[in-house]
């Protein structure tokens, strides 16, 4: 399956659970699956922790703006 079609796939998927549920249970549900997508990934090795870590920039030495 190709990314498009993944992406079209979950446009559809959260459309059907908005039109049968509340917008805030398809909100949720699309959540629920993006966390359960980042655990498979996490799992299988695809996404790596310690590099997220490094990219994201640190808070300990600076100083709040004035």
């Amino acid at each position: 399956m190709t990314p498009k079609q993944f992406a079209g796939l979950i446009g559809f998927l959260f459309v059907a659970a908005w039109a049968s549920l509340t917008f805030g249970d398809a909100l949720l549900c699309l959540i629920g699956g993006a966390l359960f997508y980042a655990a498979a990934a996490l799992y299988e090795g695809e996404l790596d922790l310690g590099e997220l870590q490094q990219r994201v920039p640190s808070q300990q030495g600076r100083r709040p703006p004035r």
